[in-house]
């Protein structure tokens, strides 16, 4: 099992619509894909940091629900040139992470 950890840069102003439209659209679809989110946060102290987790088995099983997300003409049509208006792509950043023995996410 293994984590991503994706931090995202919203562009000026828009951390709150972008907020709106991952809780309403693009969670909800995902999950709905297979995906499990284990939990989404914005910044305290950075007005346009915007944070999130998810969680896989598998190499495997990450490769088929990017496949089943990413690949679709809703996600390509419809989702992803919203996200272009919102965020910053540039200043993605997505790490990899494993829980610890005591970590009580998992």
């Amino acid at each position: 099992m293994f984590f991503e950890l994706r931090q995202y840069r919203t562009k000026p102003g828009q951390r709150e619509r972008w907020v709106r439209f991952m809780e309403e659209v693009i969670i909800p679809y995902q999950v709905s894909k297979g995906m499990v989110v284990v939990g989404s946060f914005v910044g305290q102290e950075e007005e346009d940091l915007y944070v999130w987790i998810r969680r896989f088995d598998s190499e495997e099983e990450r490769e088929r629900l990017y496949k089943a997300v990413y690949e679709t003409d809703y996600w390509q049509n419809e989702i992803s040139p919203q996200v272009g208006e919102m965020l910053d792509r540039t200043k993605t950043v997505v790490t990899r992470i494993e829980p610890t023995p005591k970590s009580v996410i998992r």
